[in-house]
């Protein structure tokens, strides 16, 4: 694997994506970091939602969650996602789309992770039973003031059941919007151990 993620398609690929997300900050977009994470259970059954990338080099891409969530859980049984970031900011619209396999980062990169997010951020991630029913949010509310007044004057330390996922790509695309649906899509693929790179039909 460590090969293929030093291959010259797919360098060209993760630079292009930290250009398009470099000029999305700077044209303003308010949330650039977005990114709809479409995971899978073991019965095909998929769902997607809103994540923020929180950091991406030629490993792959990182996002954090509670592992005990509905992503968390389909991540166990079926470790492959799919990315799709949209920047209505540039042009006339682009996106980048990811798929690939889905591993745990380390234990240090999500306790440093972790240790570096606003303490509002740590408590909210101890208090929540990410997915699971809530009867009343006062419930939550007060499972927040419980965390506070545990760890009032101390470290928080990361919870067991939080912890970072990095998906390591197989397949990048590049979409770039054009007048009268005629978009321009190049797309990144690994073949047989080798990144290829081909133009798409919109």
């Amino acid at each position: 694997m460590s090969e293929q993620l030093t291959q010259p398609l797919y360098l060209e690929a993760i630079a292009a994506f930290r250009a398009l997300l470099q000029e999305a900050k700077d044209m303003g977009d308010p949330e650039p970091t977005a990114m709809t994470l479409a995971t899978a259970d073991l019965q095909g059954r998929v769902s997607a939602r809103t994540v923020l990338l929180k950091d991406v080099d030629s490993s792959g891409f990182v996002f954090y969650t509670n592992t005990l969530s509905n992503k968390g859980r389909q991540l166990s049984e079926n470790p492959f996602a799919a990315l799709l970031f949209l920047w209505k900011t540039l042009r006339l619209q682009v996106q980048f789309k990811v798929e690939g396999q889905v591993y745990p980062v380390s234990e240090t990169e999500a306790d440093q992770y972790f240790q570096s997010r606003p303490r509002g951020s740590q408590i909210g991630a101890w208090a929540s039973l990410q997915s699971q029913p809530l009867e009343r949010r006062e419930t939550l509310l007060r499972r927040v003031e419980e965390i506070e007044a545990r760890y009032q004057g101390k470290t928080i330390p990361r919870p067991p059941h939080w912890h970072g996922y990095r998906v390591v790509p197989v397949m990048m695309e590049q979409w770039f919007g054009q007048e009268f649906r005629l978009h321009e899509r190049t797309r990144y693929e690994l073949i047989d151990s080798n990144w290829c790179k081909s133009l798409l039909y919109p």
